[in-house]
């Protein structure tokens, strides 16, 4: 592979790049700023594109990509539509073959666009290509999953593997060889390192945008499987993964809410009806439980009065 870095091409090119790599962001400009920098050292002989979706970020993030970034193609949204809207968005103005979905925590090894790129050339009938996740720290990022069932999703609804937390093991994949060095067909993988196919494209189209954010990467898996392409776990792609960075700006309550009307969704899309029903029956009791971890964090954090002595 070449040592030389990767030729970026800027909104005015009008070539048609091997890949573009499309970020949504929100309030994240500082790890925003370093996903960037390191994308803009990927070294190879492909020609790539950033798009970059800022969703009504309040953290300066879009005025740092203009003032930073010239080659990036910024659209910086006077709202937030959430991650399947923000990506749709990028995929439309791409310009590109492939396309990457990446996180803003995110971090890509510098041959990680390279190596996507020349995987996607060499294997047509793989839809979704997902690479090895590490924490900072070194750990391996669990993120492929099997597809959601019934019994595993009332599971989290109810909370129940709170007190068994073997009961997802199989929805989990705990059992995944992550080490292992062969590439591997799976159900789904993260959207944090997301990497889709121009044949994919061309035929299965961006993300469902009734997704407002989770489960738009399982049902776009489940939507490739269904028509016979391949998702595949490929562990010699590596990035860093931060984590839900902007998670965490948010409530329990928030994330809960988000969680699972998605669940819903999914389920009214590719299962019978009394099952969505029931998980919509269900679903204010996972609210309930959100609300009051929020409430029990807020009295933690509550300052205590001092009493005069």
């Amino acid at each position: 592979m070449s040592t030389s870095l990767c030729t970026w091409l800027s909104p005015d090119r009008l070539e048609t790049a091997d890949i573009a790599i499309i970020t949504v962001g929100w309030n994240v400009k500082d790890l925003l700023e370093k996903n960037i920098d390191a994308l803009l050292r990927s070294v190879g002989s492909i020609t790539a594109r950033i798009v970059i979706i800022d969703n009504d970020s309040h953290d300066g993030s879009a005025d740092m990509v203009r003032e930073k970034f010239p080659v990036v193609d910024l659209i910086a949204n006077s709202f937030n539509g959430g991650f399947s809207y923000g990506n749709d968005q990028g995929i439309i103005v791409r310009k590109s073959r492939h396309v990457l979905l990446l996180n803003p925590d995110m971090r890509v090894e510098p041959d990680a666009l390279q190596k996507t790129v020349e995987y996607l050339d060499a294997h047509p009938k793989v839809a979704v290509m997902g690479g090895k996740l590490t924490t900072e720290d070194g750990r391996i990022c669990p993120h492929v999953r099997r597809f959601p069932d019934i019994w595993s999703q009332l599971a989290v609804v109810l909370k129940v593997p709170h007190f068994f937390p073997r009961l997802l093991n199989h929805y989990m994949a705990t059992d995944f060889d992550y080490v292992c060095e062969k590439e591997q067909s799976v159900d789904s993988v993260r959207g944090s390192y997301f990497a889709i196919s121009e044949g994919a494209l061309r035929h299965l189209g961006g993300l469902d945008t009734r997704y407002f954010i989770w489960f738009e990467e399982v049902d776009y898996c489940k939507n490739a499987h269904t028509k016979g392409w391949d998702v595949v776990f490929v562990p010699w792609i590596h990035a860093t993964d931060y984590v839900g960075r902007s998670f965490k700006q948010q409530t329990r309550y928030w994330a809960q809410k988000q969680f699972s009307r998605s669940m819903v969704q999914y389920f009214e899309k590719w299962h019978s009806g009394w099952q969505s029903m029931l998980l919509k029956a269900l679903r204010p009791l996972g609210l309930a439980s959100g609300w009051l971890v929020d409430r029990w964090r807020a009295l933690q954090t509550k300052p205590k009065k001092v009493i005069p002595s």
